[in-house]
């Protein structure tokens, strides 16, 4: 039988405000454990939440960054439920009235096609604390910095059908968090996380399968690979006569492992009523006007513009405007390199795999933007060859220098492109390679263009890489076809 997979996917994005979302208390990570929570946080008898108008002004942002309907008129609510990282008893919501209503997200898939992803609405709601395991025993430890920082979560419709469409989603979502300036997108600290809710159903089928959600993914890479172990467990599982279940899941990344958490709760277990301590959230036209007039380019009208402007391929141009960070970089390299194609082949081959080798953001590369483009414009002046480039650059990596002519200089890395050097330096390598200059100049023209590769090489490796290729080959092909 053949099956096809539904996915959708609950993410919940923390907000950039430096204090949280109904108190003054701050959402600054790393602090001691429960040094920032306040006893607004808490639920302490006597307490009143105010909302921080900063969160609201993010959510609208977001709403206009995916063109979605914002509620003028939207209500947090009450969610009760008893875990000991939720002090209050409840986590304030919204469910009836979300302050964000439908949009939608359009992906580009690696072979080039697009599909627009519904977004059903978004809400704001505060975070919970977390409950800590790894360093007691028998016991656990709970820590309360998170407990009302605030969040939107975001609700897409069930229209990804595999793990390479949910990825692709996530990354675009992550881009435009980013880029709107409302989200540091920073995942390893749970700046953004997924739950995935993942079915299976016979292909061809309108009926939705039973579907299970795993809960707290915070890597494109776990959520990618929590996805596929899911669809083969509910695969699996069915084909041998069992039936899926609904339920809450965990994946664990570090193993690979993926277990059961509990069985899934409907939303009446929860008890939903109107939070009592707030008015709703009355949203006027002119506030609307003032935060649209604050928008930044979005990365779509980014991507646009770096093939106008740049001439860059449709992949590079979603490639580099897909990160704010990258197309910042991205910007300040052809400033500086005077090249666009150059700048781009290079922060999306060289410095792109220094970066991920090393787990570094863009934003923390030793390499900056001038010192890349002081690299690339040394290429493009043939003061250095390509190969040469890629050592000058590990230096520039590794911070021995601060500019790439520092290091040529340093190096003695400058390349040699005195014509009567490199003719002199292509005689001795065809003196001493006889036979292979009787072999290339017996062979038929269109076999030579391989042959030739070999005095290129010996040329190169007698140079000790700094000949100017463009000028070996030129020679060579005199000497040799004279």
């Amino acid at each position: 039988m053949q099956w096809e997979t539904v996915i959708g996917l609950e993410i919940h994005v923390q907000l950039a405000t430096r204090t949280k979302i109904f108190s003054g208390a701050s959402t600054a990570f790393g602090a001691a454990p429960n040094t920032q929570a306040c006893a607004v946080d808490l639920g302490l008898p006597g307490i009143l939440p105010v909302v921080n108008e900063e969160a609201i002004n993010m959510a609208i942002k977001f709403g206009l960054g995916i063109d979605a309907e914002i509620n003028k008129v939207n209500v947090f609510e009450r969610k009760n439920y008893f875990y000991p990282d939720l002090p209050k008893g409840y986590q304030t919501t919204q469910l009836e009235k979300p302050i964000v209503g439908a949009g939608h997200v359009d992906i580009t898939l690696a072979d080039g096609s697009t599909k627009s992803i519904r977004i059903h609405h978004a809400h704001l709601e505060e975070d919970a604390g977390k409950s800590l395991h790894e360093d007691f025993h028998g016991m656990s430890g709970i820590d309360l910095n998170r407990a009302g920082t605030p969040l939107i979560e975001i609700v897409t419709e069930p229209d990804l059908s595999n793990a390479e469409e949910a990825v692709a989603f996530a990354k675009k979502l992550h881009s435009i968090v980013t880029t709107l300036g409302i989200c540091d997108g920073d995942m390893s600290q749970g700046s953004m996380r997924f739950d995935v809710n993942v079915s299976v159903r016979p292909k061809g089928q309108q009926e939705f399968g039973t579907r299970t959600e795993t809960k707290n993914l915070n890597s494109f890479k776990f959520m990618e690979a929590a996805i596929l172990k899911e669809v083969e467990r509910q695969i699996d599982l069915i084909e041998d006569g069992g039936t899926v279940i609904q339920e809450t899941r965990l994946y664990n990344g570090d193993t690979g492992e993926a277990r059961s958490m509990r069985s899934k709760e409907e939303a009446n277990d929860y008890r939903y009523f109107p939070c009592p301590d707030l008015l709703p959230v009355i949203i006027d036209d002119s506030r609307l006007e003032k935060l649209k007039a604050e928008m930044p380019e979005m990365p779509a009208a980014k991507k646009a513009r770096f093939i106008t402007d740049f001439g860059l391929s449709d992949y590079d141009a979603e490639i580099l405007s897909a990160d704010q960070g990258t197309a910042n970089y991205f910007e300040a390299t052809v400033r500086a390199s005077g090249d666009a194609k150059l700048s781009a082949n290079w922060i999306m081959g060289e410095l792109s795999r220094s970066l991920n080798q090393n787990s570094i953001a863009i934003s923390a590369s030793p390499v900056t933007a001038d010192m890349l483009g002081g690299l690339i414009k040394r290429i493009k002046d043939n003061t250095i060859s390509g190969k040469i480039a890629k050592e000058v650059f590990e230096v520039l990596w590794q911070g021995e220098c601060s500019t790439a002519d520092a290091v040529i200089e340093k190096k003695g890395l400058k390349q040699v492109t005195d014509t009567g050097a490199i003719e002199a330096m292509i005689d001795d390598v065809l003196a001493n390679n006889a036979q292979q200059v009787e072999n290339y100049r017996a062979a038929e023209e269109d076999k030579r263009g391989k042959m030739i590769g070999f005095f290129v090489g010996q040329c190169m490796k007698a140079s000790k890489g700094k000949a100017n290729p463009g000028l070996v080959n030129q020679i060579l092909k005199q000497k040799l076809d004279g």
